[in-house]
């Protein structure tokens, strides 16, 4: 149904050009600059969980997933449970079938390649950005890639940051950044509840994670918070 109304609503064919991708980054540095801290953070959250500064940065930029990023760092273990760290990343960006349903009108114009590096960076910050300017009229699908590489090279360079800084300060425990992934996540949630139709949701999910942390294995809590969270989200809106 997204992807359908979506069409409609795109009557003008598309371009993607580097003059897009050039503005589309211009358009997106104020936003890019508050990325940099919690690039930081998670930077340095990761080299106290054990991940090294060079598997912290690569991870953020191949991955440029700030909310999963800090969900997987609490199943972060020897061996490394593949198959959960995957499940919880999946979950976590679930949004992103959404967004690329929305866009689809505008998107599937593309020639394969260009559809690739236009959602290759895909995230909330440039989606909004992006489909505001479709709904305009502007058909200029350059400023998705280019609010992606935007917000991808600060949150890359913050990882980096925080990573280097986390492994040359030794414990940080007291400079508060075992508390980075609580407040994160915190922030997060609580933007959410500001929907009065998220309050149930939210709250299931949370009761299930604290209910089932001693009874499922490392990190399995988080995901069956997450699934049956978000099938009682689903049946609400359905109504």
């Amino acid at each position: 149904m997204v992807s359908n109304f979506t069409a409609r609503k795109s009557t003008r064919q598309v371009r993607f050009t580097t003059t897009g991708v050039s503005r589309g980054m211009l358009r997106l540095m104020p936003v890019a600059i508050f990325v940099i801290p919690f690039g930081i953070g998670f930077g340095a959250a990761a080299v106290q969980t054990g991940v090294s500064t060079t598997q912290a940065s690569v991870m953020s930029g191949l991955v440029v997933a700030g909310a999963s990023q800090f969900a997987v760092l609490d199943l972060w273990q020897s061996p490394l449970p593949l198959f959960s760290l995957a499940i919880v990343a999946l979950a976590v960006n679930a949004r992103h079938i959404i967004m690329g349903a929305a866009l689809s009108g505008w998107i599937n114009q593309l020639p394969p390649c260009q559809m690739v590096l236009a959602l290759v960076t895909l995230s909330d910050a440039n989606f909004a950005d992006t489909q505001a300017s479709l709904r305009s009229g502007d058909p200029e699908i350059g400023y998705l890639m280019g609010g992606g590489l935007m917000l991808w090279l600060a949150w890359t360079t913050g990882t980096i940051l925080g990573a280097t800084i986390g492994s040359l300060a030794g414990n940080l425990d007291q400079w508060g950044v075992d508390v980075v992934m609580v407040a994160f996540f915190a922030a997060v949630v609580c933007g959410d509840l500001r929907q009065g139709a998220r309050i149930l949701p939210v709250t299931i999910a949370v009761a299930i994670t604290l209910l089932k942390v001693d009874l499922l294995p490392t990190g399995w809590n988080i995901i069956a918070a997450a699934v049956t969270g978000g099938m009682v989200g689903a049946i609400r809106h359905g109504r």
